[in-house]
């Protein structure tokens, strides 16, 4: 990502893996893992895309305190993280990206684990 974006970068880095920790240990692990390979993939795209990757960063990081904040002031709810992806924005997706969110949707829902993920049947993978 070009020179003038490399502290807001770091910033957003730090602070993602900060709120992960709200996350369980397996779910931790998986979100750590991928934002380490996203930001390191999107090192050096062009501006453009550079300010999509941090939009999109910071709406995930926003998403992510409101439901760490929520799961600590309701203990006695199963932990609900995540949200559902509009349709106009896998519409935008490209191949390579449907099958890395296919990846990432297996691995996250591959065991019976603490907290919930809610999928829509609307747009099937």
């Amino acid at each position: 990502m070009p020179g003038k974006h490399v502290s807001r970068v770091r910033s957003l880095y730090r602070r993602i893996l900060q709120l992960h920790r709200a996350l369980p240990p397996d779910l931790k692990a998986l979100g750590d893992q991928y934002v380490k390979d996203e930001f390191r993939r999107h090192k050096t795209v062009g501006p453009g895309e550079a300010q999509r990757f941090l939009k999109e960063w910071e709406t995930y990081a926003a998403v992510l305190w409101e439901q760490a904040k929520d799961s600590r002031q309701s203990s006695t709810e199963k932990a609900c993280f995540g949200t559902s992806l509009p349709e106009e924005k896998l519409n935008d997706f490209r191949d390579e990206q449907i099958g890395q969110l296919r990846e990432l949707m297996q691995e996250a829902t591959k065991l019976n684990r603490q907290f919930s993920i809610t999928e829509s049947t609307k747009p099937q993978l």
